[in-house]
This record gives C-alpha cells, sequence and structure tokens, in this order.
C-alpha cells in the first residue's frame, strides 16, 4: 500500500467517511438492545414487576461490556500489527453475526432458560467487536485527518456513533407508528436486530475498499516501530504508564454521563419521571439529533483553543450541574421541559464526546496506538458505562434514587482532576510524531 502524499480535503473526506459508516452501523446495532429492550424484556424474562424485568436486561447489557476490553486488547493488537483497515473490516463482522443470532433466538415461552442464555452469547461477541471497534475507528479518523483540524475530523467519530442511536430511536418510532403494543412486545422488536444485521454486511464492502493511513503504512517500514512491534505490543503499551492512567480518568466521568443521558435517559423518564414511551423516545431522538450536530463544532473550537480548557468546561459544568438537572428531571412536568433539561446535560456533555477519541490517539506512539486507545478506554467503559444502567435502577429499587445522581457527579470530578492534570495534547500530540515518509515531509500537516 502505497502512503499518498498529499491528502486534499475531498481525499481525506471520503476515506472518513468509509471509516465511520461502519462505525454507524455497528453503534445503531449496539444501542438497538437497548431502545427496545421495553419490548423484548418479558419474552425472555417472563415474570416480576417491569423494574424488575428492565434490571434484568439492563444487567446482561452491562455484561456485554465486560467483553469490550478483550475486544480492545484482541483488535487493538491485530490493527496495530495488520492494519486499521483488517481491524475495522473484523469488527464489523462480528457484530453482523451477533445482531442475527438476537434476531433468530426464540423466547422464554419455547426454549426456556437457553433463550436469555443465547442473548448473553450475542451481547457478548456485540461487546467483543465494538470494544474493538471504538480505538481502532479513533485511530483511524485520527491518523487520516489534518493536524490543524484533527479535531473537527475526529469528532465525526461521535457524529457515526449518535447517528447510529438516532437510527436506532428512528426504527423504534416508525415500528410504533406501524405496530401495536402486542405485536412490537410479540414479534417486532425483532426487526431492528435483522435490519443491524444486513446493514453491517453493506458495511463490510464499504470497509473492504478503504484506504490504510499514512501513519500505519510508514510505522511498518520504520526500523525504530518495527523493533518496537517485535517487541509485543502489550509490552510497549505498558512503557506508557502516565498516557494508560490518562486514559481511564479522562474517561471515567463522561462515559458515565454519556450512557446516563443518551441511553438509561430514555428508561428513566418512563419509569421515574412517568412519561409515555412515545414522548421518551421523541425526547430523546431530538436531543440527540442535536447533540450530534454539536460534536463538529466542538472538535474545531478545541482546534482553536486546545483540548484541555475543552475538557475542564465538561467537568467543571458536569459537576455542578448534573444533580440538579437529574432531580428535575424525575419530577418534570412533560415531554417539553424534559428536551430541554436534557439537552443542557448533552450540551455539557459534548466537551468530553466531540474530542475524547482524538485526545486518547495523540497520547500514544503508532505502533500501540489502537491498542492504547482501545484497551484502558474499555475497561473503563465497562466498568463505569456499562453499569450505568444497573447501578441507577439499583438505586431506585433501595429507595434512593438519588443516589445515583451524586454517583454520576463523584465521577464527572474525577475526571475533572485528570483534566486538570494533563498535558493539552492538540501542542504536544504523538501523532505529530510519527515517522515520516521519505522525502521528510508529513502527508497531513495542511
Amino acid at each position: 500500500m502505497e502512503p499518498a502524499r498529499h491528502v486534499t480535503p475531498a481525499h481525506r473526506l471520503r476515506s472518513i467517511f468509509s471509516g465511520s459508516v461502519g462505525n454507524l452501523v455497528e453503534w445503531y446495532d449496539w444501542y438497538v438492545y437497548a431502545a427496545f429492550s421495553l419490548y423484548f424484556a418479558e419474552v425472555f424474562f417472563p415474570g416480576g414487576d417491569r423494574t424488575s424485568q428492565l434490571l434484568k436486561t439492563a444487567t446482561i447489557f452491562a455484561v456485554g461490556f465486560l467483553m469490550r476490553p478483550l475486544g480492545g486488547w484482541m483488535l487493538g493488537r491485530y490493527a496495530d500489527r495488520h492494519g486499521r483497515r483488517a481491524a475495522l473490516l473484523l469488527s464489523v463482522w462480528m457484530m453482523c453475526a451477533g445482531s442475527l443470532l438476537i434476531t433468530l433466538t426464540p423466547g422464554y415461552a419455547r426454549i426456556g432458560v437457553a433463550a436469555p442464555v443465547l442473548l448473553v452469547l450475542a451481547r457478548l461477541l456485540q461487546g467483543l467487536s465494538v470494544g474493538g471497534e471504538y480505538g481502532t475507528s479513533a485511530t483511524y479518523l485520527s491518523e487520516m485527518a489534518g493536524r490543524q483540524h484533527r479535531g473537527f475530523w475526529s469528532s465525526f467519530q461521535y457524529v457515526t456513533l449518535v447517528m447510529g442511536h438516532l437510527l436506532a430511536l428512528a426504527v423504534l418510532l416508525a415500528l410504533q407508528l406501524l405496530l401495536d403494543d402486542i405485536q412490537l412486545r410479540e414479534w417486532g422488536w425483532r426487526i431492528p436486530f435483522a435490519i443491524g444485521a444486513f446493514a453491517a454486511l453493506a458495511a463490510s464492502w464499504l470497509r473492504r475498499n478503504m484506504a490504510e493511513t499514512d501513519s500505519f503504512v510508514r510505522g511498518e517500514a520504520d526500523p525504530s516501530s518495527a523493533h518496537q512491534r517485535r517487541q509485543g505490543t502489550l509490552r510497549v503499551l505498558l512503557q506508557h504508564p502516565r498516557a494508560l492512567l490518562t486514559v481511564v480518568g479522562l474517561t471515567m466521568g463522561g462515559t458515565l454521563a454519556f450512557y446516563t443521558y443518551t441511553t438509561y435517559v430514555h428508561k428513566f423518564l418512563v419509569n421515574s419521571a412517568g412519561l409515555s414511551s412515545q414522548d421518551a423516545a421523541r425526547v430523546n431522538a431530538l436531543s440527540l439529533f442535536a447533540f450530534m450536530l454539536l460534536q463538529p463544532l466542538v472538535g474545531a473550537l478545541s482546534d482553536r483553543i486546545g483540548r484541555r480548557p475543552v475538557l475542564i468546561a465538561f467537568g467543571v459544568l458536569g459537576t455542578l450541574l448534573t444533580v440538579p438537572i437529574l432531580s428535575r428531571l424525575q419530577s418534570v412536568q412533560g415531554p417539553g421541559e424534559a428536551f430541554w433539561l436534557v439537552m443542557l446535560a448533552l450540551v455539557v456533555l459534548s466537551g468530553y464526546t466531540a474530542i475524547n477519541a482524538v485526545v486518547k490517539a495523540e497520547l500514544f506512539p503508532v505502533e500501540v496506538r489502537a491498542l492504547g486507545v482501545g484497551l484502558p478506554y474499555a475497561l473503563t467503559v465497562a466498568i463505569f458505562g456499562g453499569t450505568a444502567e444497573s447501578i441507577a435502577l439499583w438505586f431506585k429499587q433501595a429507595g434512593m434514587e438519588s443516589g445515583f445522581y451524586w454517583y454520576v457527579t463523584a465521577c464527572i470530578a474525577v475526571s475533572l482532576a485528570t483534566y486538570v492534570w494533563m498535558p493539552d495534547t492538540k501542542h504536544h500530540s504523538r501523532i505529530d510524531q510519527d515517522p515520516l515518509p521519505a522525502d521528510g515531509t508529513h502527508g497531513r500537516t495542511t
């Protein structure tokens, strides 16, 4: 593969589109589970009240996160050794298999305990896929982006991530219009998983035609990078303890807030605030659409003022506003008020989501970049993001729902300390230290 010596905006856009579209499909498949769990919870877990059924499906959602660190390690290592393109192609195939398994699995009434067991297996496979997807996708987009606009272009990872969530909600809203509640609970919930499986097949075709990044190609040819790879990627990764701890710290509060306001909020508005499922879905969809549009704006802002000030703004506002926002949401008067409260939370959250991927990629050298981004991130998300719903519902069952609000606040405060302590990666990016082409020029500084 020959690296491009000059990347025009049009070439960059096509490369970013090719890298992002699969990311969209993967996150659609991931979020469909959360969006439709209100309908299929009783299919796999009959008996008990609604909160109990939701808690069980949320627990499986959390179990899927346990595979994400393994996926981050396996596919991150694969991407650093065999290329970003190859790893991204493998991850979308795994997501396709998981969605197809959920589509075809009979309910508890037909096969008994085997039904939830197969559901768990499917989520484990999808967790493996998403765990590898994040780090490799973040690395690919960051390496393809130009130095001056890296924050802007890399923010499209979360544009497509949120777009995947929006598509899941759009399918939910469409099916709510086309099918009645009984049809959705009996068989309609399988439709979105089938859509995801076929969409993953289309994404795999697009990814087969992706170009490899210049950074990886030049790193393969560089004697120093080749020597590092021969030492073993995990051993090399452990040579960067500060970067690893930084990824954990900056992710902790952001991932918990993200899953609270994008995934759990739908159930929260139904189960705690008393909105209908349809109103909650509309609030979630409209706020996520605006949130998606914010990502490139905040990414571009980080290119002008630096990554660190943007992260600190999220940390300060998130620490101060989380309890007031969630407390008011619990007693919200209608969908209009709910929308503006969720929107306020998502505006604050954009200070993390728009740039967290590029910040992580800028912390590591090319030979362990995908692994360095993916593994510590996946571990942190598994612990804090994947358990968000379960912990929130546990607090609710215990009659201490506000305890979850303070838990989110505390985690954001820990991340704030990391933002204050860490260097600004815009000015100290390891991507800018990648091996140069033979003519001594860096192909993506424009």
